[in-house]
């Protein structure tokens, strides 16, 4: 597995991949400032589109990781921690991580390049949308469906049935009680729009 992206993120990610047996062949970065990361073999800025081996592209900021992808024609993989717990029924899609502590419960879709950060969970029939960042401690009810690039903050929670909109933000700590629209932030207890973006 190659890595794309020499930050705090692909160090989870790395530790997840070598207490799961895979090794690392590499790691990019396209800053010219990096000379070394994590005692890994640091390969400096992407310019390889035959790798022989998957890559992930560990970088959180949603938009960003969508523009990658999109101009990257390589393999790209799946990481997941031997420590989350995923239903048999959970369908995840390419380049998606899962963080340790996760749980996924029955019926729910993952779509591409997610990311399912540490101690997150996720209930029963839930629809994640591509390039979606549930960051830690993160709860969702069963039915809830997060539409692409949509960024859930550390320790909030969505009530059953509730879908989030494309590009949303929903703040740390945020309770959502009904429907986000697209790109807008929510915050508060309960959720209020505070920003269009």
């Amino acid at each position: 597995m190659y890595l794309y992206g020499a930050s705090g993120h692909a160090k989870v990610i790395a530790e997840i991949l070598i207490e799961n047996g895979i090794e690392i062949e590499g790691v990019f970065d396209d800053d010219s400032s990096i000379t070394d990361f994590f005692n890994l073999p640091f390969l400096g800025a992407f310019n390889n589109d035959t790798l022989q081996e998957n890559l992930i592209i560990c970088i959180g900021d949603n938009f960003t990781r969508k523009t990658l992808a999109q101009k990257l024609f390589v393999k790209f993989g799946l990481v997941i921690s031997k420590y989350a717990n995923i239903s048999t029924s959970v369908s995840i899609e390419e380049g998606t991580v899962v963080m340790k502590g996760v749980s996924v419960n029955a019926d729910t879709v993952i779509g591409k390049h997610v990311i399912l950060n540490t101690n997150c969970s996720i209930d029963h029939d839930c629809k994640i949308g591509d390039f979606v960042h549930i960051s830690p401690n993160v709860a969702l009810a069963g039915n809830v469906t997060v539409r692409e690039g949509a960024h859930i903050g550390i320790g909030a929670c969505v009530l059953p049935g509730v879908t989030i909109g494309k590009w949303a933000t929903i703040g740390a700590g945020t309770v959502v009680l009904k429907d986000v629209p697209d790109k807008v932030v929510v915050v508060g207890n309960p959720g209020r729009i505070i920003k269009y973006k």
